[in-house]
């Protein structure tokens, strides 16, 4: 058996399961399905949730007060699945890594990391529904997903690299900078959307008609920790509150759009190595694609499927510029 190609094949269905596991994460989250179902893992006490009426009705009544939604309960049903299979998927990956530890090649340490990322992830999924989404832990799922995404890619990456025989050649220092930035800027979108917040601003460029909203406050706009029992489906904050994070955030993506025009133009300048001016390209095209569908989303209302591809092309451009990373940080091994 040959373990290093099961690991890659491992990694590649990682990748695909993951993007599609955050796609339908985001979709859960915006058509307000959250707490489709009010308990964890199972769904008004089933894996499935019944389709007979009388068990269905027996299943009620342990959650009187969520009616159930049909709808919404499969669509978070789903997303529980689909996350499941990517939890195996990564498990496995593990498990080979370790198999195959002799291969001075094969990397083990970061794939038993990305393994606690998404044992983590998987309470932060629990604590999303017993603690209503309370937005720190909405966030932080969120973060989760992408970070899983992200080591999951690196670690493809490195697989191929070490297929193709490269070396480190140095720290591409600006290229790390913008991976932060895009990070802090991810971080924001998710506190907007699980605070309720995105059409808080429901004009283009200008907020509220004004370039700087005066009916703003940011002293609760970013309070973390509200304490525990709160239901946060649809959000607590009153308008001056959402009005601070939406703006934020709309702060964030211009300066995130500013950093990697730079740095793409950076890394697209002539001596450049030909895959890392390719991985810069993409970077530019993810990042104005990004910046023209969230401005698609405040001008037509946030519409679903634009929100949902809003969150999709997030996870494309943290690729892209991960790619630019390790792009920049090696170079063929010389002859």
């Amino acid at each position: 058996m040959n373990l290093a190609l099961w690991y890659r094949r491992c990694l590649w269905a990682g990748v695909g399961l993951c993007l599609v596991v955050v796609v339908l994460g985001a979709y859960v989250r915006l058509s307000d399905a959250g707490l489709g179902c009010p308990d964890w893992p199972g769904c008004y006490g089933h894996l499935v949730l019944p389709a007979d009426e009388a068990v269905r009705s027996s299943a009620q009544l342990a959650y009187p007060e969520r009616p159930i939604e049909a709808g919404k309960a499969w669509r978070e049903m789903i997303h529980r699945y689909a996350a499941t299979g990517l939890g195996m998927t990564i498990m496995l990956a593990s498990l080979l890594a370790w198999l195959n530890r002799r291969d001075p090649r094969q990397p083990v340490i970061l794939p038993a990391v990305l393994l606690g990322v998404v044992i983590f992830q998987g309470l932060l999924g629990m604590w999303t529904v017993t603690l209503l989404l309370k937005p720190l832990i909405v966030m932080g799922h969120l973060l989760g997903g992408l970070t899983t995404l992200g080591l999951l890619s690196w670690l493809l990456l490195e697989a191929a690299r070490n297929q193709n025989g490269t070396v480190i050649r140095h720290a591409p220092w600006l290229a790390v900078g913008g991976l932060l930035i895009l990070i802090a800027q991810i971080a924001l979108g998710g506190w907007t959307s699980s605070n309720y917040a995105a059409l808080a601003c429901p004009d283009i460029p200008t907020c509220q008609g004004q370039w700087w909203p005066e009916d703003s406050n940011f002293a609760e706009a970013f309070v973390l920790w509200r304490g525990l029992g709160i239901n946060y489906e649809f959000g607590v904050l009153d308008a001056p509150s959402r009005v601070a994070i939406h703006f934020t955030h709309r702060l964030g993506a211009v300066a995130t759009f500013v950093a990697l025009l730079l740095i793409g133009l950076r890394f697209r300048a002539p001596g450049q190595a030909t895959r890392v001016r390719q991985a810069a390209s993409l970077v530019l095209v993810a990042v104005s694609l990004q910046v023209l569908i969230g401005a698609g989303v405040v001008w037509f209302g946030l519409p679903l499927p634009l929100a949902t591809a809003h969150n999709a092309v997030a996870a494309l451009l943290l690729l892209s510029v991960i790619n630019l990373n390790h792009a920049a940080s090696f170079s063929r091994q010389p002859a």
